[in-house]
């Protein structure tokens, strides 16, 4: 197996140390996991895709500014 190391707030590392009961490696590993498989079905989706990059842009433009407006950011 592979070790990485990873940077933490100092807050963040602090709470982790409060609960040595729990396997944080294997709660990070399983994190990293499903992220993955998000990824991946992204990934599936995309290319089967018939959109262009441009249209693509356009699309996420569009979702952005909707979201931006619907809280009241715009």
């Amino acid at each position: 197996m592979t070790n990485i190391t990873l940077t933490l707030p100092q807050e963040l590392k602090e709470e982790l140390q409060k609960h040595k009961e729990v396997n944080w490696s294997a709660v990070i590993r399983k994190a990293l996991q499903e992220h993955l498989t998000k990824i991946r079905i992204a990934e599936a989706i995309a290319s089967k895709s018939r959109l262009t990059q441009r249209e693509v842009n356009e699309i996420s433009k569009m979702i952005n500014h909707n979201i931006a407006k619907k809280l009241g950011l715009k």
